[in-house]
């Protein structure tokens, strides 16, 4: 792992990004919230905080961090679910690594509850969307999934 103890402690914000496309019948049901499984989006929501939290124990040589803050977004529009995560923590390391396990979990679990209707799904576009905080101060993505400071 590489040694952050020397670095200043500052707030850290990440928001990530991710879709998961789907039959037009699949995302109705979810929207009905009428999923033979249950609330597909809430389900998905609390696997993504979790994820979030374990992230240093599933990413090799990710430090464990103190998260302050997780939220997740789901939104189910007519052919997907987008899912947005956003992490704080008052630390000395960035919280990227948090909000996208947050994202990728969240969509994994909307697959592992609707399979059984729709096979096909795909995920895509996982992405870090912008970041602030420590020495490298603020990052945006630029809007056609290019690099942008």
């Amino acid at each position: 792992m590489v040694d952050v103890g020397g670095k200043p402690t500052s707030h850290r914000v990440a928001i990530a990004e991710g879709r998961i496309r789907m039959m037009a019948e699949t995302a109705a049901r979810i929207r009905a919230g009428d999923h033979r499984k249950g609330d597909v989006l809430g389900i998905a929501r609390i696997a993504g905080i979790m994820a979030a939290k374990r992230t240093g124990e599933l990413i090799p040589l990710c430090h464990p961090i103190g998260l302050t803050r997780v939220a997740l977004e789901l939104e189910a529009g007519t052919d997907h679910v987008r899912v947005q995560a956003t992490c704080e923590v008052q630390g000395q390391t960035g919280v990227e690594m948090e909000a996208l396990t947050a994202v990728s979990v969240a969509l994994l679990t909307v697959y592992d509850m609707c399979k059984a209707v729709d096979r096909g799904m795909r995920i895509e576009g996982v992405r870090l969307l912008e970041k602030h905080g420590g020495r490298s101060g603020s990052w945006f993505a630029e809007s056609q999934g290019g690099d942008a400071k």
